[in-house]
């Protein structure tokens, strides 16, 4: 039986992931290390086969979110060290332990837990003390109020033996508010020590993303935690590309009149008669219905636009004047050649988003072709 025909799909090219590797480490200050972030599946690369890429340029350190990101990084070879994200339910630590997942705590409950597994003799890992330092307010301990304090003092007696790092995570890495933050994060770090008798040389001490490694700022950190830097969403002026591309094929060529509506609602009307084409892809292979009237894609060397509204499978492109477009040519929603290609800055002001939220949606919802 042949393989199912895609409608749409995602080109991964895995050789740009590998030089946008290469030019995050050579920016990487003396003395620090690099996690790779591989959230949503590789932000929607595929973990499985970025990981060989990660191991190939010798990175020692991932970073995940969810149990099924933790299993299929070990699934892919990986035997470094493996960081959670943020803060996990009691049952998603008590399933990752296998994994040796190194999990953040950032409460009291979440100390004891973890006091009970590492006693218990079934967690093999030790733990990151998670502080907010005036930034997400998201799971992080809050150092700047009395009860913070006290919290911080009770989990530091409950979990100090076991403490082997200290993270937080910068909600803005524009000049003021990062040097803001890094400064608040590094006084409360030599708190913590103060208070626990931790030594600051045996902690891995740790923030930044890859907007913090690009922000030319020097921070107090031990390791860069980077994602959308392998995947070339950030400062392509630096020489980094991005990773994926999203295409699709025409299915349909026809010639309609002035008047003709375009899509539902009969919100377009064609100013003139024209050639359309329909694409097979929509809402439902992540191009979102946001786009409406806004977007364009590559055919043949040209930009068509796309008119009327987005239907669940199905995009019309004005293909009128550009010759020789037959059914089946490809149809680049996002990438294509340096010349003329749907650029960064196109699809961003397309679906009104960041590339990040984009390639974890197109990589989830369509097939990966890998290059």
């Amino acid at each position: 039986m042949s393989e199912p025909v895609p409608s749409s799909w995602c080109e991964i090219h895995l050789d740009r992931i590998s030089d946008n590797l290469d030019l995050a480490l050579g920016l990487l200050p003396e003395g620090t290390t690099f996690c790779a972030v591989m959230k949503a599946d590789a932000y929607g690369h595929g973990i499985a086969r970025v990981v060989p890429v990660l191991l190939d340029r010798g990175v020692t350190r991932i970073g995940i979110t969810s149990n099924a990101e933790a299993r299929a990084v070990r699934d892919a070879g990986f035997t470094g060290r493996l960081f959670r994200l943020r803060a996990a339910t009691p049952e998603e630590t008590e399933a990752a332990l296998a994994d040796r997942v190194e999990e953040q705590v950032g409460s009291i409950l979440a100390a004891r837990q973890m006091r009970a597994l590492i006693e218990g003799g079934r967690a093999q890992v030790g733990v990151h003390l998670a502080l907010n330092a005036g930034s997400m307010s998201r799971d992080g301990l809050d150092l700047a109020t009395d009860e913070g304090r006290r919290e911080c003092r009770a989990i530091l007696a409950e979990l100090a033996a076991h403490i082997i790092g200290i993270c937080t995570h910068f909600s803005s890495n524009d000049p003021h508010p990062l040097r803001h933050g890094a400064d608040l994060f590094a006084d409360q770090v030599t708190w913590v020590c103060a208070n626990s008798g931790l030594n600051r040389a045996d902690l891995l001490v740790h923030a930044g993303s890859s907007l913090t490694l690009l922000s030319g700022q020097r921070i107090e950190t031990d390791m860069y935690r980077c994602g959308a830097i392998l995947y070339g969403v950030l400062n392509d002026g630096q020489g980094f590309r991005p990773t994926m591309e999203l295409k699709s094929r025409v299915v349909h060529i026809g010639d309609y009149p002035k008047g003709a509506a375009v899509g539902y609602d009969r919100e377009c009307l064609l100013s003139r008669d024209r050639r359309l084409a329909c694409i097979s892809i929509g809402y439902a292979a992540g191009y979102s219905r946001i786009a409406q009237d806004r977007g364009a894609v590559l055919i043949r060397g040209h930009l068509a636009p796309v008119l009327g509204k987005v239907s669940m499978n199905s995009i019309v492109a004005d293909m009128t004047g550009i010759a020789d477009v037959q059914v089946g040519d490809e149809a680049t929603v996002f990438g294509g050649e340096d010349a003329l290609r749907v650029a960064p800055s196109d699809a961003v002001a397309q679906f009104l988003t960041i590339l990040p939220d984009l390639f974890a949606d197109w990589g989830i919802r369509n097939p990966r072709v890998y290059l």
